[in-house]
């Protein structure tokens, strides 16, 4: 069962969860080809420096002909990263990168390999119900035979990702709703002769609702204050000694001999992650 809150990144039914997200793990993200015109496009909008858009003064450089921006490489990362695993996984925002290089030219046609490495997971200390994993991707230009031949781009990032939702079975819920509560399930769990009061006579046995207390049978008469007199006057040597609290009875609420055990400790400092 998926709850609402379980959707991948894209809107989908989550299929992947937090603790799907091992450290070790890695995941193929495909392989996506550097298309001319819109690596050119996309320089001319948002990053026009001349060896991304002007092919002349760039064939006549260092660089021999035009490279893609490293913004665009790194955009073409976070399509794959969204298509082969975002889409699938419970993905919530994330908290930021830690590195982004951009290791060797881009240029139009090249073929490259993209994955990412999860390299740690933990629960988030600022966003409750979610993890924080710790993630390295990387972008491999491919040769003639599909083999790696160097690597152009490589990131260190975090996302938060849910936690699987613990499912509940309807008929287990509404079963413990209906479930007695306190004393009252306690004995109805016992044997109708074990239940409290069972050997008493039916005479004896206390009807339903409130118990009112006996005077005769809580003050022995012996005792009990005269109706003339107020208790406040009733001078204590009219107690039996049978009755009265001995001195050298140890008191139920004393303490322990032991010294109490203090715990201490100091807040972890929350990380923003």
């Amino acid at each position: 069962m998926t709850t609402p809150d379980a959707r991948s990144g894209t809107g989908r039914p989550a299929e992947l969860f937090f603790e799907d997200l091992v450290p070790g793990l890695t995941v193929d993200l495909g392989v996506v080809t550097v298309d001319a015109d819109e690596m050119v496009a996309f320089a001319r909008r948002f990053d026009p420096q001349w060896y991304h858009v002007d092919s002349d003064l760039a064939a006549a450089s260092r660089h021999g002909g035009v490279i893609a921006s490293g913004f665009y490489t790194v955009s073409l990362f976070m399509r794959a990263y969204v298509d082969h695993l975002l889409s699938r996984a419970a993905a919530d925002a994330s908290p930021g990168l830690e590195e982004l290089r951009w290791l060797a030219p881009v240029r139009a046609g090249d073929r490259l390999a993209v994955r990412v490495d999860v390299m740690g997971a933990r629960p988030s200390t600022a966003r409750p119900g979610l993890g924080t994993v710790s993630l390295t991707g990387t972008m491999l230009r491919l040769g003639p035979d599909d083999r790696p031949e160097q690597e152009v781009l490589r990131t260190r990032f975090r996302g938060w990702f849910a936690v699987r939702p613990v499912e509940v079975d309807p008929a287990e819920a509404e079963a413990v709703g209906a479930a007695p509560v306190g004393a009252a399930a306690a004995d109805a769990d016992l044997p109708k002769a074990d239940r409290p009061g069972a050997d008493r006579p039916e005479a004896d046995r206390p009807a339903d609702g409130p118990i009112a207390a006996d005077p005769s049978a809580a003050v022995p008469s012996a005792v009990a204050p005269s109706a003339a007199v107020p208790s406040a006057a009733v001078p204590s040597a009219a107690v039996p000694s049978a009755v009265a609290p001995s001195a050298a009875a140890p008191s139920a609420a004393a303490p322990s001999d032991g010294d109490p055990t203090e715990i201490s400790g100091s807040a972890e400092a929350q990380r923003h992650d």
